[in-house]
C-alpha cells in the first residue's frame, strides 16, 4: 500500500470526523430536511445513476460475471425508487440520538441517565450492491454518523453517481457535505487504509461474502461488525403443515436467490418424508432449482444431486439448495448446530412446544416459526432500511437499523456531589 493512499484515505477520513462532530449536535428536524432531500435528488438523478449502472453491468458481463451478482449489481428506475422511498423511511424514523436509555436517581442524589449518542465515524466495505451506498448514507446521517464507503470496484460508477447525488443534497440543506464519502475502489489498498485507520474511524462493518468478511475481521485494527453470511436452514418438522411448509419453503429459496437470508438448506423430518419429499421436491424443480440431496432425496427424483459435505455448508446464492431427510429434532438441531453461520434458522411446526424447544437450542440471530426466511431484512421487520445484518453478538445482532448505529453516554447531575 502506498504512502500517498493511505494518506488519503485517512484525510477523508479526518473530514468524516470533522463532520461527525458537527453532526451530534444538529436536531431531528435538519436531519429529516437532509433524507428528504436525499431521496428527491435521487429521483431526480435517476437516469444519470442508471446510466452509471450500465457501464457497471456491461463491465460485470464482460468479464463473464455470473447472474446472481449481476442480479445484485443492476439498477432499475423501480430500484432507485426504492431506494429514495427506503431514505424518506428513515427520516419518518424516531431519532434514536438522545433517547435514555435507562434512568435513575441514586441513593445520594445524583440523578443518572445512560443516554444514545452517534458513534461518529462509520466505515461500510461492501461488495457489488449500490443500493448499500444509499442505504448506508442515510442511516448514518439520521443517527448522527458520517459514513465512508468503499463499494467494489465492480459498481464504482454506480457508487460514484449516488454518492455525488446524496452529498449535493445533503450541502444544499446545510449540513456538511463530508458526512458521505466515498473511497476510491481501483486500489485494493484503499480497505486496508481504511481499516487501520485506528482513531479516525470508530467501527467498520462489511457487507458481502464470506471472503470478504473474513479478510475484513483478519485485517482490521479498528471495531469491526461481522455481516450477512446465510447458510440459512429450514426444518420442517414431524407436526408441520405440509401445505404451509411448501410455501414457505418455496419462498425461502426461490423468491430471491442472492441475498443472504435466502434458505440454503432444507431439512425434513422421516416421519413426513415419504409425502413432502415428492412435493416439494417437484416444486423446486419446477422453478429450476438444483437441489443437493442425501439418498432419501435422490430416490425421490433422479434430478437430485448428491450432496458432498461441502454443500451443506454453502451459502449458494444462487437456484441450489441442499437437502437430507433427519431422524429426529434433535438430528436437525445438530445438523444447523454444525453447519448455520448463525444468520437466520426456520421450523415449520403447528407444535408449539417443539416451537419453543427450537428456539431454544438454536443460536441464530433470528428464527423463525412458520414463517420465510425472507423475513430477516430491516424493512420488513418495521425497521426501516438496515445497513446491515449482524451474525455476531457484540454490540449488535441481526438487522442493524438507527439504534444499533449509536453507542450511549452515561449522563450524570450533581449538586456539588464529590466523592
Amino acid at each position: 500500500m502506498s504512502h500517498d493512499l493511505e494518506s488519503h484515505v485517512h484525510e477523508s477520513a479526518r473530514a468524516a470526523r470533522s463532520a461527525a462532530l458537527d453532526l451530534r449536535a444538529v436536531p431531528r428536524a435538519a436531519k429529516d430536511a437532509a433524507l428528504h432531500a436525499m431521496a428527491d435528488a435521487l429521483v431526480a438523478h435517476t437516469e444519470e445513476i442508471l446510466a452509471a449502472n450500465r457501464v457497471d453491468v456491461e463491465a460485470a458481463r464482460t468479464a463473464g460475471v455470473g447472474e446472481h451478482i449481476i442480479d445484485r449489481l443492476r439498477l432499475d428506475a423501480d430500484r432507485v425508487a426504492a431506494m429514495a422511498q427506503g431514505t424518506r423511511d428513515i427520516a419518518a424514523l424516531p431519532d434514536p440520538v438522545g433517547e435514555v436509555v435507562r434512568g435513575s436517581t441514586l441513593a445520594n442524589g445524583l440523578q443518572l441517565r445512560q443516554v444514545r449518542v452517534p458513534i461518529g465515524v462509520i466505515g461500510m466495505i461492501y461488495e457489488g450492491r449500490p443500493n448499500v451506498t444509499a442505504d448506508a448514507a442515510a442511516i448514518c446521517l439520521k443517527a448522527g454518523n458520517a459514513v465512508l464507503l468503499r463499494g467494489s470496484g465492480s459498481a464504482a460508477a454506480s457508487n460514484a453517481a449516488i454518492t455525488g447525488v446524496l452529498r449535493d443534497a445533503v450541502a444544499s440543506t446545510g449540513l456538511p457535505a463530508d458526512a458521505i464519502q466515498a473511497i476510491d475502489p481501483s486500489d485494493r489498498s484503499s480497505s486496508t487504509a481504511l481499516l487501520r485507520a485506528r482513531g479516525l474511524v470508530d467501527l467498520v462493518i462489511p457487507r458481502g461474502g464470506a471472503g470478504l468478511i473474513q479478510a475484513v475481521v483478519r485485517d482490521a485494527l479498528v471495531p469491526v461488525i461481522e455481516t450477512g453470511t446465510g447458510n440459512v436452514h429450514v426444518y420442517v418438522d414431524a407436526d408441520a403443515d405440509l401445505d404451509m411448509a411448501l410455501d414457505i419453503v418455496v419462498n425461502a429459496k426461490t423468491q430471491r436467490t442472492s441475498v443472504c437470508n435466502a434458505a440454503e438448506s432444507l431439512l425434513v423430518h422421516k416421519g413426513v418424508a415419504d409425502e413432502f419429499l415428492p412435493r416439494v421436491v417437484a416444486a423446486l424443480r419446477e422453478r429450476e432449482v438444483t437441489i443437493h440431496g442425501d439418498e432419501a432425496f435422490r430416490a425421490t427424483d433422479e434430478s437430485v444431486v448428491a450432496a458432498t459435505e461441502d454443500d451443506y455448508a454453502t451459502e449458494y446464492l444462487s437456484l441450489d439448495i441442499s437437502a437430507r431427510v433427519v431422524d429426529s429434532f434433535e438430528d436437525a438441531v445438530a445438523h444447523i448446530r454444525t453447519y448455520s453461520s448463525g444468520h437466520t434458522e426456520a421450523i415449520v411446526t403447528r407444535s408449539l412446544a417443539t416451537a419453543q424447544r427450537f428456539t431454544a437450542a438454536v443460536d441464530a440471530a433470528a428464527i423463525m416459526i412458520n414463517a420465510s426466511t425472507r423475513f430477516t431484512d430491516g424493512g420488513e421487520l418495521g425497521m426501516g432500511a438496515e445497513i446491515g445484518i449482524s451474525t455476531q453478538k457484540l454490540h449488535a445482532r441481526g438487522p442493524m437499523g438507527l439504534p444499533e448505529m449509536t453507542t450511549t453516554t452515561f449522563v450524570v447531575t450533581g449538586d456539588g456531589h464529590v466523592r
